[in-house]
């Protein structure tokens, strides 16, 4: 079985290059302990019934990796965050749209304060390319939604296989992780979540380590099984056997 929890995965591979020490800044890291799991939890804990199930070898990972989820409402980045174990979440980044989130200043301070985020290009554009590989290397975990958008049935859509190569390119392994009851709590087109403090729930998967040969499309669709198993596993545990969402829209 292959080491998550060697010390030299810790360390990062590369020492971050100027433009991107920021990401592994100990101090900013501090600030968003207290933008995720104290402000952050609190608002989420006012909306939501929030659970996190976490297995024991993503606690032991070390190092920079991709987790990998579906996508249900705007609030899945900070609650994934928040939901994963800080030793493990200190220096996770997001990639965000640069055209909307970093074109004004309050929302860039914002994605960057509460989720280390970094820019990502739309529409053509190829000025931000290379970031998120360049990330990896520096040693900075990275979150990516390989759906391309947020659900809008609850009906999971096929996965983008992005993520997988860039988990395949650079050698790091991919956390999977499924949120049960987001679509339910906060659909599109909603600006906060349902009356009653519906319930959510985020489960991590073990790592995923691609194997010898595998091609990214291959291993998205592999992915892609493992956060529906996920998903279909904790269904009734989070929203109750009456619960909608995938496993009875599947």
């Amino acid at each position: 079985m292959i080491s998550l929890s060697a010390r030299s995965r810790g360390q990062g591979w590369e020492k971050p290059p100027p433009e991107l020490a920021k990401f592994r800044s100990r101090w900013r890291a501090n600030v968003r302990f207290v933008l995720q799991r104290v402000i952050f939890r609190a608002v989420v804990n006012s909306a939501v019934t929030p659970s996190a199930t976490v297995p024991r070898r993503v606690r032991s990972v070390r190092g920079p990796f991709v987790l990998v989820a579906n996508h249900t409402s705007h609030v899945d980045g900070p609650l994934l965050a928040m939901s994963m174990p800080w030793t493990q979440a200190r220096y996770l980044s997001t990639g965000v749209a640069a055209d909307y989130w970093f074109d004004h200043w309050p929302r860039r301070v914002f994605v960057r304060g509460m989720m280390n985020a970094f820019p990502i290009d739309r529409g053509g554009s190829r000025k931000h390319s290379g970031t998120s590989r360049r990330l990896l290397r520096s040693g900075v975990p990275i979150l990516v939604f390989p759906e391309g958008g947020r659900q809008k049935t609850g009906v999971m859509a096929e996965f983008k296989p992005g993520a997988a190569a860039l988990a395949i390119g650079v050698g790091v392994p991919v956390v999977p992780a499924a949120i049960i009851g987001g679509h339910e709590a906060m659909p599109k087109g909603r600006s906060w979540p349902k009356p009653g403090r519906p319930p959510v729930g985020v489960v991590f998967g073990e790592p995923m380590i691609s194997y010898e040969g595998e091609s990214a499309v291959d291993y998205s669709a592999r992915i892609q099984q493992r956060v529906k198993e996920l998903y279909d596993e904790y269904h009734d545990e989070i929203l109750g056997p009456g619960g909608s969402g995938e496993k009875e829209s599947a």
